[in-house]
């Protein structure tokens, strides 16, 4: 399983915190590029697209609830179920 596949599982999974590179790794992968950061606030677009902001615990976790969000926002779930069944035919 790629990389991405394996980091988008992860956060499907909704543990109770990401390393913050792992989001910033997954945001890119769907083209966010950060923007802007005031104290320990990302904030992250896209053209087209509504600004994701992810709070962070001390500038290196995120909580559950952002990843949720992140997970409603980028449609995760659609995504994967995509990229996997599509590796099972």
């Amino acid at each position: 399983m790629p990389q991405l596949e394996k980091l988008v599982a992860k956060c499907l999974r909704e543990p109770p915190e990401v390393r913050f590179e792992e989001v910033v790794t997954l945001l890119e992968a769907f083209n966010y590029r950060q923007h802007s950061a005031k104290g320990n606030h990302f904030t992250f677009v896209k053209p087209g697209a509504r600004p994701i902001t992810v709070p962070t615990e001390k500038g290196r976790r995120v909580k559950r609830v952002y990843v949720q969000r992140i997970n409603e926002l980028l449609e995760l779930e659609e995504w994967y179920e995509q990229r996997t069944s599509q590796g099972r035919t």
